[in-house]
C-alpha cells in the first residue's frame, strides 16, 4: 500500500493514492485556504470510515440493514509531544438491535485496521531524497 503527497502552495498538498486524489490544507487562520481537511482530520476521516465499513459489514451480513450507519469521531490535542489523543468512536445504528447484536457490532468495530494500528504503534521509518536539479 502506498500514496504519493505533492506541495501544491503555500500549506496545500494533493494525496493521490491509486485514482484517486484527494487535497490537504490549513484553515485561513493557520496560513491555509481552507481547501481541504487538514492532516489530523484525514487522521480521524480514516478511522471514522473504518469503523464505519466494519459497523456496516456486520449488519449487512446479518441482514439487519443495508444503509443508515452514521459514526463520529473525535479526540483532543495532546501536547509534549504534539499528537491527537483520547479517541472516541461513536456509531449510530440505523435498527434496533438486542444487547448481543450491540455488543456484536461494537467487537465488530474494534476489527477495523486503522483502530488496530493506533492501539500498536508501528514502527515508522523516514528517509530522505534530494531531489535532481532542473535540466536547462
Amino acid at each position: 500500500m502506498e500514496l504519493k503527497v505533492t506541495h501544491l502552495d503555500g500549506v496545500k498538498f494533493a494525496v493521490q493514492a491509486r485514482s484517486h486524489t484527494i487535497i490537504s490544507d490549513q484553515p485561513q487562520d493557520n496560513g491555509g485556504h481552507d481547501a481541504g481537511m487538514t492532516p489530523p482530520e484525514l487522521l480521524l476521516a480514516s478511522l471514522g470510515s473504518c469503523a464505519a465499513f466494519y459497523a456496516v459489514q456486520y449488519l449487512k451480513t446479518r441482514k439487519l440493514a443495508e444503509n443508515g450507519v452514521e459514526v463520529t469521531v473525535s479526540a483532543e490535542k495532546l501536547k509534549q509531544p504534539g499528537r491527537l489523543g483520547n479517541f472516541r468512536i461513536h456509531v449510530v445504528c440505523p435498527v434496533e438491535l438486542t444487547e448481543e447484536q450491540s455488543e456484536a457490532l461494537i467487537r465488530s468495530v474494534h476489527h477495523c485496521t486503522i483502530h488496530n494500528t493506533l492501539l500498536s504503534a508501528p514502527k515508522i521509518e523516514i528517509d530522505l531524497a534530494i531531489a535532481a536539479p532542473a535540466a536547462d
